[in-house]
């Protein structure tokens, strides 16, 4: 009788074909919050909607997205080194995805460029980006620090010496906090104080926990399950604090740019407003998420049940990342 088991890890196959197309869902659905988002916001809001607003929310979401993961991968790593112990573990890493990151976050920052060369409008042809032009600008000088800031990244990324990626993101992180703050505003320094806390305070977050995840996937795999658990709770004590950061950095940013006697208006009848009330909604979904995940490691039986509650983070967290893209690419209500 022929036996119809299947063959040796051809269920793991399966498996990883099945998460493989979950990611690529997920990708998918991200994608199309920058993309189709801008329309949406501003329906029935009366404010038009910039040139290719839609693209440039793609590309600077992926730009996010590639901040957060090099640099989650840096700050988990170095919880991980302060655990006991964790010499024995230090060779038992995921593969590093901060070198296809920064190839990711380089190919943004290009198209980014090409867009601020060309007058914020997006080029029809290579003609018309005039790259000459960046240098005359505040704007085109942050978009070139930018681009070269994910090459040096990669480089550092795929040399002995990875660690030294943390000075060029350094670099990405205050370029977009100058960025989005220009001098005609009204104490853009502040504002580009707090868009820098904000900024790395999340970057730390959503890519210390996707790596934290991976890292605690690996070690359960080969015995160490408890150092994982350790780290997954070392991580959640620290996302607390960066939690408080967040929300504290979030709501004076908003109070900027939407005084508190025109917000609950504006949180519904600007596109700004009503982007920012989508982020904060999920901001407050990754917060329950990750309480439930905090209880679980710590009350439960079996503490790996938190990692359920903690991947439905990290997917929330990738909503947030979209929106956060979407919200670049809006009118800001600027009143004073």
């Amino acid at each position: 009788m022929t036996s119809t088991r299947p063959a040796p890890g051809a269920a793991g196959r399966r498996a990883g074909a099945g998460r493989a197309l979950a990611v690529l869902a997920l990708v998918a659905s991200a994608a199309l919050i920058p993309l189709l988002g801008p329309a949406a916001a501003l329906h029935g809001t009366g404010e038009a909607e910039a040139p290719g607003a839609g693209g440039v929310g793609l590309l600077r979401t992926v730009l996010f997205a590639a901040l957060c993961i090099p640099v989650g991968e840096l700050f988990v790593d170095r919880l991980a080194r302060s655990l006991p112990g964790s010499k024995s573990l230090s060779p038992r890493t995921p593969r590093s995805w901060s070198p296809p990151a920064a190839v990711a976050g380089f190919l943004a920052a290009l198209g980014l460029a090409s867009i601020v060369a060309t007058g914020n409008l997006m080029p029809g042809e290579v003609a018309d980006v005039d790259l000459g032009g960046l240098y005359a600008s505040r704007d085109g000088k942050l978009a070139l620090l930018e681009v070269n800031a994910f090459l040096v990244a990669w480089l550092c990324a795929v040399s002995r010496r990875p660690v030294t990626q943390v000075w060029p993101l350094a670099a990405v992180v205050v370029a977009e906090a100058l960025r989005a703050h220009p001098t005609t505003e009204h104490s853009p320094l502040v504002g580009s104080g707090l868009t820098l806390v904000h900024l790395l305070c999340a970057a730390l977050w959503t890519g210390g926990l996707l790596h934290a995840l991976r890292l605690l996937r690996l070690w359960h795999g080969r015995g160490g399950t408890s150092a994982g658990v350790s780290l997954l709770g070392l991580y959640a004590r620290v996302a607390a604090v960066l939690l408080a950061a967040i929300t504290a950095t979030g709501v004076c940013s908003s109070l900027r740019r939407m005084p508190p006697e025109t917000i609950l208006d504006q949180l519904t009848g600007t596109a700004y407003g009503r982007v920012l009330l989508a982020k904060v909604l999920l901001v407050a979904a990754v917060a329950v998420l990750a309480l439930w995940a905090r209880h679980r490691l710590r009350r439960a039986a079996d503490p790996l049940t938190a990692c359920a509650p903690a991947r439905a983070e990290v997917v929330a967290l990738g909503l947030v990342v979209a929106a956060s893209g979407l919200l670049t690419v809006v009118p800001v209500p600027i009143r004073w």
